[in-house]
């Protein structure tokens, strides 16, 4: 295949963040099509938007920035960008910019917001794949190698309350995104990185995600609301165990106040999904343990999933 890529192209592409509430880890590792898990979380309207400029060139370099800094650490990007370049062998300068409204590596599906708009960006000035859902297999496919996510990106192509039926990558695993039009307001406190890696490197803890959250799915099929998944991904993080110090003193605070709060798979991050109304009360209760200098996430859900903004 060639490219033929005679000028200078530039395309934007934006993905949701996103925050699983609970989930079963499924497949293996190298079939990672076939891997992901089953689970149900929300997108949020904050996220990463990519910029890719892509110009022929005989050094074929690659470039990778976050928030207008240069950066080695971008694993999962730099692995969408070989696996697309494994397809071709035309050589193109590749300029990747990356802005990050959400903390990386905290369970707001950072990683694969930035995999999954880096690969339709990149995509659309290449003409590679035939289709969108293929570009972000190579995201998800990227995400599973670099071990920093499993079904992140196909949740954050549809948007919405994603609920995840079946393993595995975009036009293979089954989902199905329940939009939410109410006034609902998503609220997260930050505190610190949990490696993915490290997380799923724990059988033990394997083994409880997997018998809580196959239970925790079956629940929520038989009443698919936000009031349930909330009270599910409640029960998810205290039976795997998830829940630190500092955190645990937030939802019991918030349980005095009227607000069911739970932890972001995988991070140091409480949060919860609360009627606009509310949020400001929140807001106190998170507030009054939060660090200083902190990260207090008030946004909206995303029920559009990620899309390419612009091509030229």
């Amino acid at each position: 295949m060639d490219y033929q890529l005679k000028n200078q192209k530039i395309a934007v592409a934006f993905s949701p963040g996103h925050i699983t509430g609970f989930f079963e880890i499924c497949g293996k590792p190298e079939d990672p099509l076939r891997t992901g898990s089953r689970g149900v979380g929300v997108c949020i309207n904050q996220g990463v938007t990519t910029r890719v400029n892509v110009k022929p060139s005989s050094k074929n370099l690659i470039e990778i920035q976050i928030n207008s800094q240069k950066t080695d650490s971008a694993i999962v990007s730099q692995e969408v960008v070989n696996i697309f370049r494994s397809l071709n062998a035309t050589k193109l300068d590749i300029l990747v910019e990356h802005c990050v409204e959400i903390p990386i590596g905290c369970g707001l599906g950072a990683s694969g917001a930035g995999a999954l708009s880096l690969a339709l960006a990149l995509n659309r000035i290449l003409g590679t794949l035939k289709a969108d859902i293929e570009a972000a297999q190579i995201a998800h496919t990227a995400e599973i190698k670099c071990k920093t996510g499993l079904g992140t990106v196909l949740a954050q192509t549809k948007g919405g309350l994603a609920v995840r039926k079946e393993p595995g990558g975009p036009g293979i695993g089954v989902i199905d995104s329940i939009p939410i039009y109410d006034d609902y307001r998503i609220l997260c406190l930050v505190f610190e990185k949990i490696p993915t890696e490290q997380m799923l490197s724990d059988q033990k803890l394997k083994e409880r995600v997997n018998e809580n959250g196959s239970t925790a799915l079956k629940e929520f099929l038989k009443q698919p609301k936000i009031e349930k998944f909330m009270g599910l991904s409640r029960n998810f993080a205290e039976s795997v165990g998830l829940i630190s110090e500092r955190i645990r003193k937030i939802i019991v605070n918030a349980d005095n106040s009227g607000f069911v709060c739970s932890q972001a798979m995988f991070g140091d991050t409480v949060f919860s999904i609360v009627k606009t109304d509310d949020a400001s009360k929140l807001a106190e209760v998170f507030n009054r343990f939060a660090p200083i200098p902190h990260w207090l996430i008030n946004a909206k859900i995303d029920n559009l999933g990620a899309r390419v903004l612009l091509e030229k």
